[in-house]
C-alpha cells in the first residue's frame, strides 16, 4: 500500500487532500505540532474506513521533520506523496514584527517545505518515483504588507517547486504545487476543490508533468 504524508495536517486543506488520497487506496500519515488536533484528524478517515495514523512534528524545526519521515519510511517502508501543508499565519507588518517570530514564520512557511523534500528525496530517488506537493498561496502572486511573513513564505513555495522541478523530474520525483487565491474553509467545497487538483498533479502521466496550477485566482 502506497503512503501519503501530510505534515501540517489540518482541517480545511489538509484534511480534504489527506481524505482525497485516502479513496484512492493511500494509507494516510496525518502530523501536526499538536497530536490531537492530527489525531481527531486521523479518526475521522479511520471512521470511514480508511488507513490513517497521527503523528506530531514541528515544522519549524528540520531535525523534527527529518526524524518523522525517517519513522514514517521505517514503519511503512517509503514515502510515495508527500503534503507540505504547515504554515504560519501571521497578521503584521514589518514594524509591527518582532524579529524572532518573523524568522519563526519563515522557518514554518518555507523552511520545513525544504527540510521535507530533503529528507524524501533519497528515497524517492532510490525508487525513481514519488510525489512531493506543496500547499501555496496567492500572496506569493500579489504580496501583502499586512501580511508580510505569509507573503514571504508563499513566494519561497512556489520558488522551491520551481526550482526543483525540472531536476527532481529527471530523477522520477514530481514537485508541484497548488497556488491557492482564495479563503479555503473546513469541509467546504472549496477544500475538495483543493484537494482534486492536488490528485490531478499526482495523477498526471510523467510526459505531462506540470508543476503549478492555480485555483481560485
Amino acid at each position: 500500500m502506497k503512503t501519503f504524508l501530510s505534515i501540517g495536517a489540518g482541517p480545511g486543506m489538509g484534511f480534504a487532500t489527506a481524505e482525497r488520497f485516502a479513496r484512492e487506496g493511500f494509507q494516510v500519515v496525518l502530523a501536526a505540532r499538536r497530536l490531537p488536533r492530527a489525531q481527531e484528524l486521523a479518526d475521522r478517515l479511520m471512521s470511514k474506513g480508511y488507513k490513517a495514523e497521527a503523528r506530531n512534528v514541528d515544522a519549524s524545526d528540520a531535525k523534527s521533520v527529518a526524524e518523522l519521515v525517517a519513522e514514517v519510511e521505517t514503519r511503512h517502508g517509503s514515502v510515495d506523496v508527500l503534503h507540505y501543508n504547515a504554515a504560519s499565519l501571521r497578521k503584521a507588518t514589518l514594524a509591527e514584527q518582532p524579529r524572532d517570530s518573523f524568522n519563526f514564520d519563515l522557518a514554518v512557511n518555507i523552511g520545513g517545505a525544504l527540510a521535507a523534500a530533503q529528507a524524501v528525496a533519497s528515497k524517492m530517488e532510490a525508487q525513481r518515483s514519488g510525489t512531493i506537493l506543496l500547499t501555496g498561496g496567492g500572496f506569493a502572486l500579489a504580496p501583502s504588507p499586512d501580511f508580510l511573513s505569509i507573503s514571504i513564505g508563499k513566494a519561497g513555495i512556489r520558488a522551491l517547486a520551481h526550482g526543483l522541478f525540472e531536476q527532481y523530474r529527471a530523477k522520477g520525483i514530481h514537485v508541484a504545487t497548488v497556488t491557492v487565491c482564495t479563503l479555503v474553509a473546513p469541509e467546504s467545497k472549496e477544500a475538495s476543490a483543493v484537494a482534486d487538483q492536488f490528485w490531478h498533479l499526482h495523477s498526471q502521466p510523467k510526459d505531462s508533468w506540470t508543476v503549478e496550477t492555480n485555483y481560485g485566482l
